[in-house]
């Protein structure tokens, strides 16, 4: 459903395309684009395909698009559909018809727009903001113990039993939890549990693990499934994320930031009526919230110290970069937090 959504709303941005195709020698929209394809003599490059493979939510902004690649090939395809349909639509004279007219308006607006907050970004964030809120991050993340482990899981806590005899007599781990595990995701690993938190684990394993040092057996104990055995291999305290690997999420909240920031001014600047009063999206006859309840307000994110006046993520959870927060457009009178630079 949403590939098929997409797929109309490139047509109709196609149809503006369309609509003003002058004649002559084309030239590559960027540097170093490629031509791809023609389309009745009209021209589709390499960066109409990524285009349309980030709008379908295919790849991220800024990830590559091998053109060799069978997605590349797949999005090529649509893009030379919605060709076909706008120019199909532009025969008919569908494009002269009011509601086109007012949809090509529309269409033409949102791509404004958007050209407008990547010209803003662009200009507003550079390496020293992403560095900077990344290190940031790094005084706020809280990291979790990380524990690899190995495991053994049978259906009786008598046969659990007689293996913690075999082990303590010196039989091997893996070859038993091969031979006798029942955990089909893990036996035939040597019962390889790799590195894990115990917040991801059932309650069991969390409690039977808590102190138990590396090279040590523990179990058996009754857990979901059966009876479970665990050989612990390792403890380490896990690490966090990368520069590289924290910037698609900074820079999505330094994004997310600057859009706010320049929403804000817009709308102190401009004259807004809202013609309409009330939620337009709620249920007649719902129960209303009290009067007296504290207003709903856009997630608020406390500063470090030393950087009151900016607006940072929350810590991020286990070492990840923080998710950016939902956008929820300003009131037009809220006053603008300042950004340091």
């Amino acid at each position: 459903m949403r590939t098929g959504l997409a797929l109309v709303a490139t047509a109709l941005l196609m149809l503006v395309a369309a609509c003003g195709e002058q004649p002559g020698k084309e030239r590559p929209p960027e540097p170093g684009d490629v031509a791809v394809a023609r389309v009745e003599g009209q021209t589709i490059w390499a960066s109409d395909v990524k285009r349309e493979a980030v709008a379908q939510g295919l790849i991220g902004e800024g990830e590559p698009l091998d053109t060799t690649s069978d997605l590349f090939h797949r999005v090529m395809e649509e893009v030379i559909d919605q060709k076909l349909l706008a120019r199909e639509a532009v025969k008919r004279g569908l494009d002269k018809s009011p509601t086109a007219q007012r949809r090509l308006a529309a269409a033409r607006e949102r791509i404004l727009g958007d050209m407008l907050v990547e010209s803003a970004v662009d200009n507003a964030i550079d390496e020293n903001d992403v560095r900077a809120l990344y290190n940031e991050q790094l005084k706020l993340a809280k990291t979790s113990e990380e524990i690899r482990a190995r495991l053994i899981l049978v259906k009786t806590r008598e046969e659990a039993e007689a293996i913690a005899k075999l082990l303590a007599n010196g039989a091997s781990f893996e070859a038993l939890a091969m031979e006798r595990s029942i955990d089909q995701t893990t036996r035939f690993n040597g019962g390889d549990l790799s590195y894990f938190t115990v917040d991801v684990m059932p309650q069991s394993y969390a409690a039977a693990l808590t102190g138990a040092a590396p090279g040590s057996t523990v179990g058996p104990f009754q857990t979901e499934g059966g009876w479970a055995i665990l050989r612990v291999e390792d403890r380490r305290q896990e690490a966090p994320p990368t520069m590289e690997e924290a910037r698609p999420q900074i820079l999505r909240f330094l994004t997310y930031d600057e859009v706010r920031q320049l929403l804000e001014r817009l709308r102190g600047q401009a004259k807004v009526e809202k013609l309409i009063k009330g939620d337009p999206l709620a249920v007649p006859g719902a129960p209303r919230e009290p009067a007296s309840a504290p207003p709903a307000s856009a997630p608020r994110f406390t500063p470090p110290p030393g950087t009151t006046g900016k607006t940072v993520p929350p810590a991020p959870l286990r070492g990840g970069a923080a998710p950016p927060p939902t956008v929820t457009p300003p009131a037009p009178d809220a006053p603008a937090p300042g950004k340091a630079k």
